[in-house]
């Protein structure tokens, strides 16, 4: 919980420091804070008829994403001088969320593949719907490796729960398979690959 908890957390900054950006005002940022904390795990318990969604049934699910929206809103600027560290924190709710995801879904009866897709959509759902409300086009599809390392990781992690590992050494395969590739992808600068006539803008 605790884990989960800090993920939703680090995600909610990373949705406030956009709003702030964009000039929204405090509603504006504690909207595009808690649909980023929340929106993967919202969608995915949807999709997979986890009702109500985790996001509803437990108050501190809320509360997170509100706390963090209000600390973005109130030191914009400490918070944007320190992003690269929120980037590296965010990989790490990233390899959480694409793990838990996964194997939740596995839980609820889904097979492999639509199991690993839904940790996927866990990671990357709510930064997709921050995105679209900021009026941006999403991060996943500028050429960051986001959504591809949290499929990697969804994956392993759907495998081994088919077999007798421990769920433990099973999530942690899983976790460090998405955080090493985002950790290098941030470090080394790699980009999916883009059309030759493609120009990025924000």
């Amino acid at each position: 919980m605790i884990l989960d908890l800090a993920g939703i957390f680090v995600f909610a900054i990373s949705g406030g420091l956009v709003a702030v950006r964009k000039g929204l005002d405090v509603f504006g940022v504690l909207v595009l804070a808690g649909t980023t904390g929340l929106g993967g795990g919202f969608l995915r318990d949807v999709l997979i008829d986890a009702t109500p969604p985790a996001a509803l049934a437990d108050w501190r699910y809320l509360v997170v994403p509100v706390v963090a929206g209000l600390i973005t809103f109130a030191y914009p600027s400490a918070l944007g001088r320190q992003e690269r560290r929120v980037a590296v924190f965010d990989a790490f709710g990233l390899a959480l969320f694409c793990v838990a995801g996964s194997l939740k879904a596995a839980e609820y009866g889904l097979g492999p593949v639509p199991a690993a897709l839904m940790g996927m959509v866990t990671g990357i759902g709510g930064g997709m719907v921050r995105d679209l409300l900021a009026g941006r086009v999403p991060v996943v599809f500028r050429g960051e490796l986001y959504a591809i390392p949290a499929l990697a990781g969804a994956a392993v992690a759907v495998a081994g729960e088919r077999t007798d590992v421990p769920i433990a050494v099973v999530a942690t395969a899983g976790a460090l398979t998405c955080l090493v590739w985002r950790l290098l992808a941030l470090w080394r600068g790699w980009q999916a690959p883009l059309p030759a006539s493609a120009t990025p803008s924000v």
